[in-house]
C-alpha cells in the first residue's frame, strides 16, 4: 500500500497596518550594502512594494498573540516604509502587504531572515541591459530611466551601448564565454559582422586583452587626436557626413574617425585653400603637403626679410599680459602646485605673448616674384608656413656691369604689386600605399630596392649624427680620404665624401625627419649657424679664433655632412651612379664608421612599423622578423593572419625587442652586410645577400620580386 506524501502548507498573506510592524532583532543585515534606504523609499513611491514583507505575531508571555507583528524578513524595506511615514508621504495606518509565519512552525526567526537574504538569484548584467533596452523601445527616453533607477544618463547609455554588440557576443557572454571587459571593448565598433570577425581572430589564441579588442576594431580609422583630424576639425568632419567612434567606457582621446577618405580630402581641400590664399601674396610657387620631406630645403636659397613692428595698441596688449604674467607668478611663487584656472591662464597669456611675438615678415617683392613657400602640418596639427624659398632654376642671371650689361626683364607686378601668374602645388600624403596581398611562396625574396635605400637613409643619418659626437673618429675618417687621395690615388668612392657635399636621400621613409637623429642633427647645425659669418674674411678670422675643443667639433660636424651609407642600385658600366665595387666599399667603410662610433639603431631610435618596415615586405620577411625578434610562439600566433593584420600585430610584438632589418645591423652582428675589404685591388665581388638582386632561382619569385619594387616605388 502507497504512502501518501505529506503535503506542505504555505504562510498565509494579508494587509497589516504599518504601525503594526515592528523590527525584529533578530534581522541579521546589519551592514548597509546596495542601494540606499533612500533610494528604495523613492522607488517604493514610485512602484508601490513589489514584494511583501514577511512577519512573525508577537506572543506575550503566556504564548497569546498581542496584536503585533515583527519583521525577520525584509528590514530594508520596512526601514524605507518608515522613512516614507516620517516624511508624511505615506499614512501610520497605511495596509501593508505581508507573509505571515506560524510562530510555532519551530523554524528560528534567524534562520528565516537569512534565507530571505542568501538565497536570492542576482540578476545577470545582461538581463538588465535588456530590460534598459526594453523601456527605451517603449518610449522612455534614456533620461527618465537614469531617473527612475537612480544612476547617471551615462550609465544608461552605456548599458543601452553594451545591449547593442552582436547577438552572437552576447550570448558568449550570457554562458560566460566572455568577460564584461572584453564586451565593453567591442562597443567601441557598431559593425556586428566586424565584431564577429575580431573575436573569431581572438578566440582561439591566449591573447584577448580588452585593449587587443578596441586596436583591432580600429586599425583602419584616424585618432580624433591625429594632426589630420585636429587640422580639420572633428565638428567639419562630422558636418561632412564622417562617422566617429566612441567609447563609453574609458578616455578614448575624442574618439576614432571612421571614414579616412573623407578626412583626406578634407585636408586636401583646406590645405589647397590656404595654399591659394598664400599664393596671391605674389609667390611664385607654394608646395602644400601633410608631410615635407626632411632636407627638403637643400640648396634653396633662404631671402631674408624684414620683421614688422608691434602697433602701439599690440605693444599696450603685450605689457599688459606681461604685467599679469609676473603677477601671478609672484602670487603662486612659493605653491607647490598651481591651482587649476591659474594654470591654465598662464597658459593661455604665454600662448599670447608668443604670438605677439612672432611678427609677420615683409619681403622685397623682387625676391617674391621668384621664392616660393613650403606649407605643412606639424605632430600636433598646427599650420606651418615656411616663406622664402629659392630654387637654383628660378635664380636671376648675374648681369655683367658696364654699358653693354643687357635689360633685366622682370616679372609684371601687376597693379597690385603681385605676380600676374602663380601656382600653388598641393600635395597630400606620399606615394600610394598598395594593399595587395604577397603570394604565398616558399623563401625569402630580396628587400626591395626602394625600401632598402629608406633604410640605409636612416642609417646614414644616425651615422651623421655620430660622426659628429666624435670629433676624433672624423677627424681620423677625414684624414684617411686624404691620405687615400695623396698617397694612393684612389678613385673617389668610399663612405665620406672629402669636399663635404652633402648627399640627399633619393627614397625616404615619411619618419626620417621627425627620427631622434635627424632632429640632433638639425639641432647641431642650427646651433652653429647662428655664429658662423657670412663673409669669408670673417669666416677665416672667426675659425681662425676657435680654441681647439670647438675646432674639433665644428669639424666633425662638417665631415659629417659627408658621410654617405646609402644603398643604390649599382651601375654594370660605371659611366654614371657607383659600380658594383665602389658599393661594397661604401657599405663596407659605413660598417667601420659605425664599429668605430658605437653606432646603434635601435638606441638611436629605429623602431620596426608598419609604414617603414613590415608593411612593405612579404608575409614570409614578416615571420621570418617575429621569429627572430620574439621567438617561434609570438610567429606561430600571426602566421595564420592576412598580411595587413599580420603587418600590425608584428609592429606590437616587435615594439621593444631591438630586432633589426639587415641594412641596418653592423657587420659585427653576425648578418653579412658588407664583403670583406681588406683587399681593395681584389676586383669586384658579390654583394652582400639583401643587396642582391639574386633572390631565388625559379622565374616565378623574380616576378614576384618585379613586382614589390614596382609597388614600392
Amino acid at each position: 500500500m502507497a504512502t501518501a506524501t505529506q503535503k506542505i502548507t504555505l504562510s498565509s498573506s494579508r494587509d497589516i497596518p504599518f504601525n503594526k510592524l515592528v523590527l525584529a532583532q533578530a534581522n541579521v543585515r546589519r551592514v548597509k550594502a546596495g542601494v540606499s534606504v533612500e533610494e528604495l523609499a523613492e522607488s517604493i513611491a514610485r512602484r508601490g512594494l513589489i514584494q511583501s514583507l514577511h512577519v512573525r505575531p508577537v506572543l506575550d508571555t503566556e504564548g497569546a498573540e498581542t496584536g503585533m507583528f515583527e519583521v525577520p524578513a525584509g528590514g530594508r524595506r520596512y526601514r524605507a516604509l518608515e522613512l516614507l511615514a516620517k516624511q508624511k508621504r505615506l499614512a501610520k495606518t497605511a495596509p501593508v502587504p505581508c507573509v505571515v509565519g506560524d510562530p510555532a512552525s519551530g523554524v528560528l526567526i534567524d534562520e528565516i531572515s537569512l534565507v530571505e537574504n542568501i538565497e536570492r538569484a542576482p540578476l545577470h548584467p545582461l538581463d538588465q541591459f535588456r530590460a534598459f533596452k526594453a523601456m527605451r523601445d517603449k518610449g522612455m527616453t534614456e533620461e527618465a530611466i537614469a531617473a527612475a533607477f537612480f544612476v547617471g544618463v551615462n550609465v544608461v547609455k552605456q548599458r543601452l551601448r553594451l545591449v547593442a554588440v552582436s547577438p552572437k557576443l552576447l550570448d558568449l557572454y550570457a554562458d560566460d564565454g566572455m568577460t564584461l571587459e572584453m564586451l565593453m571593448a567591442f562597443t567601441v565598433s557598431s559593425d556586428h559582422a566586424r565584431q564577429e570577425q575580431v573575436w573569431d581572430a581572438i578566440s582561439a589564441g591566449w591573447q584577448k586583452e580588452p585593449w587587443q579588442i578596441r586596436r583591432m576594431l580600429t586599425e583602419t580609422t584616424v585618432r580624433a587626436s591625429d594632426k589630420r583630424a585636429v587640422f580639420v576639425g572633428v565638428d567639419a568632419y562630422e558636418a561632412a557626413g564622417g562617422a566617429v567612434l566612441r567609447d563609453l567606457f574609458q578616455s578614448d582621446d575624442g574618439g576614432w574617425l571612421q571614414d579616412v577618405s573623407l578626412l583626406d580630402r578634407l585636408v586636401a581641400e583646406k590645405l589647397k585653400a590656404l595654399a591659394d590664399e598664400i599664393a596671391a601674396e605674389g609667390w611664385k610657387w607654394v608646395e602644400a603637403a601633410i608631410s615635407i620631406p626632411y632636407g627638403v630645403t637643400h640648396g634653396l636659397r633662404e631671402i631674408s626679410g624684414t620683421p614688422l613692428d608691434m602697433t602701439e595698441t599690440e605693444l599696450a596688449t603685450r605689457d599688459a599680459l606681461q604685467a599679469e604674467f609676473n603677477r601671478l607668478s609672484e602670487a603662486y611663487e612659493g605653491a607647490d602646485e598651481l591651482p587649476d584656472d591659474v594654470d591654465q591662464r598662464l597658459g593661455e597669456i604665454e600662448a599670447a605673448m608668443e604670438e605677439l611675438d612672432s611678427r609677420p615678415v615683409q619681403y622685397d617683392q623682387t625676391e617674391i616674384a621668384i621664392a616660393g613657400v613650403f606649407v605643412t602640418l606639424d605632430a600636433s596639427g598646427k599650420l606651418i608656413v615656411d616663406r622664402g624659398y629659392v630654387r637654383p632654376e628660378d635664380e636671376r642671371p648675374l648681369a655683367p656691369e658696364g654699358e653693354d650689361a643687357p635689360e633685366i626683364v622682370t616679372h609684371d607686378m601687376g597693379a597690385q604689386g603681385a605676380p600676374a601668374i602663380t601656382r600653388a602645388v598641393v600635395t597630400i600624403g606620399g606615394e600610394p600605399a598598395s594593399a595587395v596581398e604577397d603570394d604565398e611562396e616558399d623563401g625569402i625574396k630580396p628587400l626591395p630596392e626602394r625600401l632598402v635605400t629608406e633604410l640605409t637613409a636612416h642609417r646614414t643619418l644616425a651615422l651623421r649624427d655620430a660622426l659628429a659626437s666624435h670629433p676624433h673618429i672624423a677627424m681620423t675618417a677625414l684624414l684617411h680620404k686624404l691620405v687615400s687621395d695623396t698617397f694612393l690615388h684612389r678613385p673617389a668612392t668610399g663612405a665620406l665624401d672629402a669636399n663635404v657635399r652633402q648627399i640627399h636621400f633619393p627614397a625616404q621613409a615619411d619618419d626620417l625627419k621627425d627620427s631622434p637623429s635627424a632632429q640632433s642633427v638639425t639641432d647641431r647645425h642650427d646651433r652653429w649657424g647662428e655664429h658662423v659669418p657670412a663673409d669669408d674674411e670673417a669666416l677665416w678670422d672667426w675659425l681662425l679664433a676657435l680654441d681647439d675643443h670647438s675646432r674639433t667639433d665644428l669639424l666633425a660636424h662638417c665631415v659629417s655632412y659627408g658621410v654617405n651609407a646609402l644603398y643604390e642600385r649599382p651601375n654594370p658600366c660605371s659611366g654614371s651612379g657607383v659600380s658594383e665595387h665602389g658599393l661594397k666599399t661604401r657599405i663596407s667603410q659605413a660598417d667601420r664608421l659605425a664599429r668605430a662610433t658605437g653606432l646603434d639603431m635601435v638606441q638611436a631610435g629605429w623602431r620596426p612599423t608598419v609604414g617603414n618596415y613590415l608593411g612593405r615586405v612579404t608575409k614570409t620577411r614578416i615571420l621570418e622578423a617575429v621569429r627572430e625578434g620574439a621567438g617561434e610562439r609570438a610567429a606561430q600566433l600571426i602566421d595564420h593572419m592576412k598580411k595587413g593584420d599580420m603587418a600590425k600585430e608584428a609592429e606590437r610584438l616587435l615594439a621593444d625587442t631591438g630586432w633589426l632589418p639587415e641594412p641596418l645591423r653592423s657587420a659585427d652582428t653576425g648578418i653579412e652586410t658588407a664583403a670583406d675589404h681588406a683587399d681593395q685591388d681584389a676586383g669586384d665581388e658579390a654583394l652582400p645577400a639583401f643587396l642582391s638582386d639574386d633572390g631565388d632561382e625559379d622565374d616565378a619569385s623574380g616576378e614576384e620580386n618585379d613586382e614589390a619594387l614596382i609597388a614600392a616605388e
